[in-house]
């Protein structure tokens, strides 16, 4: 089955303190290594925000981007782990246009 590029973009809770969110990230990072050859996280981008309104009772929070190729049904799976891990606010998983 053919593999297709994917973007992930969660959002990591500040609630055990900035350096827990590296552990989460590389957590995170092997879960999809797991089910892909190229896996990237896009340093340019996110990093440490404010939300327009508050999440879970908090004002703030990490974003990490994850860029990959995996099988179709993975992503499926990468939302139903990040909806049941604590640490993990949000995820957004979008498959890219190809270019």
């Amino acid at each position: 089955m053919a593999k297709n590029a994917y973007q992930a973009v969660v959002i990591f809770t500040l609630r055990n303190g900035e350096e827990a969110v590296e552990g989460y990230t590389e957590r995170f990072l092997n879960l999809i290594k797991e089910h892909s050859d190229d896996v990237k996280i896009n340093e340019d981008w996110g990093g440490k925000k404010k939300f327009a309104y508050p999440i879970e009772d908090e004002t703030e929070g990490v974003y990490v981007e994850y860029d990959f190729t995996c099988e179709p049904e993975f992503p499926a799976e990468l939302n139903r782990i990040v909806n049941i891990t604590d640490y993990a606010m949000r995820v957004v998983v979008f498959r890219k246009d190809e270019e």
